[in-house]
Formats: C-alpha cells, sequence, structure tokens
C-alpha cells in the first residue's frame, strides 16, 4: 500500500532531527509538542518502522529515519526551487544567485565574474556569502546558497562538484630574501622561518601542512593575517614568508617585488571548481555564472598561471 505521507509531517521529522527535541522542535515549527508528537507517531506508524532513537531527553534518527530526512530535505530543496522558478515567472528578467565563496576566489576571481555576468543578467539579485570551506559548504548543505566557488571538497556524497581549474603552491618571499638570491630553498632552513598565512585550519594549509610531514618537516611559527594584500606587505616587509599560488601574487611578481619558488621537488597543486546541489537542476543565471567561471579560468590558463582541469 502506497505512502500518504504530508508536507507537516515532513516538516515535523526534519525540525525534531535538527533539534534532537520536540519541544524544540515545536518552538521552530510554532506548534505545541502534542502537535510535532502526533506527526511523528502518525508518520511512523505509516512507514511501519520507528524513525528515532529516544534516550532521556534526546532525540536521534536511527538508520530509516536518516534516509527518509535525506529525501524530505531533497523535496524541501526542490520545493524552493520551485517557489523561485514561480517568482521569477512573476518578474520577468529578475532572478536570484546566492554564491559562496572562499576569501581568495571572492579577492581575486569573483570581480572579473561578476561583471560579466551582469551585463547577462542586471536585474539579478546576487547574494554572496564568504567564508571558509567547511562553512559554505554547510551552508551549501542548509539552503542558504546555490553554488560555492571553493577547493575540491574532502567529503562530496551529496555534492556536484564540476572541476574549473589547478593551481600549483609555491613559497612566495621578498626578493631580498637570501632564498631569491640562491634561486633554492634549503630544506634545512624551512622549520626556522616564520610562516605568514591567512588561516591555520583552511584546506590549503592543511595541505602544506601534510606536504611537508612527508618530509618529517615541521613548519614551525607562524601569523594569521585576515588579509591576502596584508600577507603579502608583510613578506615584503621580511617578517616571514608565504606559500600561495602564483596567481594571487601575479603583479608583484611581475613587478619584482616578491619571487615565487617551488616548494620541492613534488609539486603540490590544488583543485578548483565549482560544487552545488546533486539533485538540483541549474538556472539558466546559475549555467551562466559556471559559464562565466569557465571563460576565467581558460583564460588564466593561456597565461600559463594555472593548468585547465
Amino acid at each position: 500500500m502506497a505512502l500518504t505521507i504530508d508536507f507537516r509531517q515532513l516538516q515535523s521529522l526534519v525540525a525534531v532531527a535538527e533539534k534532537k527535541s520536540f519541544k524544540a522542535a515545536a518552538r521552530a515549527l510554532s506548534v505545541t509538542p502534542s502537535a510535532v508528537s502526533h506527526s511523528i507517531t502518525s508518520l511512523e506508524e505509516q512507514c511501519e518502522c520507528e524513525l528515532f532513537d529516544r534516550v532521556g531527553k534526546s532525540t536521534h534518527l536511527n538508520d530509516a529515519g536518516k534516509n527518509l530526512f535525506d529525501h524530505a530535505k531533497k523535496i524541501f530543496s526542490q520545493m524552493e526551487e520551485a517557489q523561485r522558478d514561480l517568482l521569477n515567472l512573476r518578474r520577468w528578467g529578475h532572478g536570484r544567485l546566492r554564491i559562496g565563496v572562499g576569501y581568495t576566489a571572492c579577492q581575486y576571481i569573483l570581480p572579473t565574474v561578476l561583471r560579466e555576468f551582469r551585463e547577462s543578467f542586471p536585474k539579478c539579485d546576487i547574494v554572496i556569502e564568504t567564508g571558509n570551506a567547511p562553512d559554505l559548504f554547510l551552508a551549501l548543505e542548509q539552503n542558504r546558497i546555490e553554488m560555492v566557488i571553493s577547493l575540491k571538497p574532502q567529503k562530496s556524497e551529496n555534492i556536484l562538484f564540476k572541476p574549473l581549474f589547478q593551481d600549483e603552491l609555491l613559497f612566495i618571499v621578498d626578493s631580498s630574501h637570501p632564498w631569491a638570491q640562491k634561486k633554492a630553498v634549503p630544506r634545512a632552513e624551512i622549520p626556522l622561518q616564520t610562516h605568514i598565512i591567512y588561516n591555520k585550519v583552511s584546506y590549503s594549509w592543511a595541505m602544506v601542512e601534510r606536504y611537508f610531514a612527508q618530509e618529517n618537516i615541521s613548519l614551525g611559527t607562524a601569523i594569521e593575517v585576515s588579509s591576502y594584500e596584508a600577507i603579502k606587505e608583510l613578506v615584503k616587509a621580511r617578517l616571514g614568508i608565504a606559500v600561495m599560488a602564483a596567481w594571487v601574487v601575479e603583479k608583484e611578481l611581475k613587478e619584482g617585488s616578491l619571487v615565487a619558488l617551488p616548494l620541492g621537488k613534488r609539486k603540490l597543486t590544488r583543485q578548483w571548481g565549482i560544487a552545488s546541489h546533486k539533485w538540483r537542476k541549474m538556472s539558466l543565471a546559475e549555467e551562466t555564472f559556471l559559464g562565466l567561471c569557465g571563460s576565467y579560468a581558460k583564460n588564466l590558463a593561456s597565461q600559463n598561471k594555472i593548468s585547465r582541469s
């Protein structure tokens, strides 16, 4: 016999799963706890199985509940997409693009891409959320954004990742630094350097630490700075060295104020791309934005700053 699950039952399931409490779920849905309890009980009767493990005052999804929860989240995402499409039909020429962008991409990729995007969609509302990759992928999972420009995520079960380009991480030093004069990096001197970095918990820094750990090299002290432009200035002031991609310091490399050197005999490359939900169909605005990002990557590749995926 076919199940007759209604929207309110799925709302109750998702709310209880996320809040881990019937009372908290009721507050979030602006209904009584008994109404939530009735919805869940009715849903479990229809499914002919329990959906939650109740331990004391805490409530957690069991395997059956997790399965139904995943389907419910997809349904809600599709409902939101349908509502957006209907709204856009009523507002011809309008739309919305919600993008999550890491700080590097926001500063060096996004301005060029958005400038061209605006020419095609001048009336489109654009929402940009910046942050670290884990936070942006959480926002994607929670449907607060539709796309993320980022490095390839470590886990991508529900995420579609479309590669754009690969870049190589390099040592960036001041032109008067001894390494720049030697055009070489003595391995014994690496732990003695102060590393000027953006964020110690970023994907990129974790990659760098793993790279040198394979040679049993410790990276020593670090200075965290919340601006890539500030990182460059600190490197120029001989307060430390940085690990960055050449395209981020293109101007400084051309003028000769900074010098790029390989990390070692092994290259350390990163994969950049655009992530979105597997089950969501991209809107015309999103497909256009993706295409413009691809054009930007092609232009970078033509200038030999990156390799095209």
